[in-house]
């Protein structure tokens, strides 16, 4: 894409969101949820389905009335402001669509239309893989090549910030990483990257910080790496013993989060200090761990530990 470099320079709360509540039909499906976005920064957003997440971003551009709190998008209020904040706000919906005749070529046109200084479509439509399709018609692409479009429209105005609702749904995994480093290309011009996914590997990449929603509520707001620290077993091991090993024993590691037998094959969780006591267990009792494996967890381990996803006793 071809753009003047902004770099990210000093930075500032770009996005400001302050006790937002909004509910239908007397349901809080967002209930006082803060968090502020950094210039330059991808900001996540994370959450079971149903948790808030696509109206919380929804009012951040306008999209929907808070009922109450406070939204600022570079000091403006998306709602009294609307005008100023869709110059300077790029936006790829959950759910969209545009008239089925319209051909790529004409929807990219059109959209170019609408910006005083729009980039040039014709580098981002090559690299987003529509170059060959710039004459179809929007009612035949593929579910993939609509998701491809619609990014292209979000950053078709050269916005200063762009909201991404779960950009990579429908693409296949080559064409999922390949939007990946456009998303990190974004950025790298200082563009603001508000993103909301389900895709795990995707925020991990992706994000500098994520804010966990669930229940319309923020529970953690942390670095990707901080979310998965405060898991429950940051350090997962997993063997399959030689020999059986007293269930009481194992229980009784130090600092074990979870512990799973399963076809023969012990899985444990817990910190490097529990690591090094199943070693020394295995030791005192001659017993050879096969097929060893020690990984760190991962955002999909926090994800469950840190939402009602995780333990049903708690929804």
């Amino acid at each position: 894409m071809t753009t003047v470099n902004r770099g990210t320079g000093a930075r500032g709360a770009v996005v400001e969101v302050s006790d937002l509540r909004k509910s239908y039909g007397g349901r809080n499906v967002v209930d006082g949820v803060s968090f502020t976005v950094q210039e330059g920064e991808i900001f996540g957003i994370l959450g079971p389905n149903g948790a808030g997440k696509t109206t919380t971003v929804e009012c951040v551009e306008g999209l929907r009335v808070p009922d109450g709190g406070r939204i600022r998008v570079a000091g403006l209020d998306p709602v009294t402001d609307r005008a100023e904040v869709t110059r300077l706000l790029g936006a790829q919906l959950q759910e969209s669509e545009l008239q089925a005749k319209l051909t790529v070529r004409e929807a990219l046109e059109l959209y170019s239309a609408f910006y005083p200084r729009p980039l040039d479509w014709r580098p981002l439509a090559e690299r987003l893989g529509l170059t060959e399709r710039l004459k179809t018609r929007f009612g035949v692409l593929s579910g993939g090549q609509k998701q491809r479009l619609f990014i292209a429209l979000a950053l078709i105005g050269d916005p200063r910030v762009v909201v991404l609702d779960e950009l990579t749904t429908g693409l296949d995994p080559r064409a999922r990483r390949d939007t990946w480093e456009i998303v990190e290309d974004v950025r790298a011009r200082g563009v603001t990257v508000l993103l909301v996914t389900h895709f795990m590997e995707e925020a991990q990449r992706l994000c500098d910080r994520i804010a966990l929603i669930d229940g319309g509520r923020i529970t953690a707001l942390d670095t990707p790496r901080g979310l998965i620290g405060r898991a429950a077993g940051g350090t997962v091991i997993s063997f399959t013993p030689s020999a059986p090993l007293e269930e009481g024993e194992l229980a009784a590691l130090p600092a074990l989060a979870s512990l799973e037998h399963k076809d023969g094959r012990i899985t444990l969780s817990g910190t490097d200090e529990t690591v090094n006591a199943v070693i020394s267990l295995l030791a005192w009792h001659r017993v050879t761990a096969h097929q060893l494996r020690v990984t760190d967890a991962t955002l999909d381990d926090a994800f469950l530990d840190l939402t009602t996803v995780g333990r049903p006793d708690r929804r």
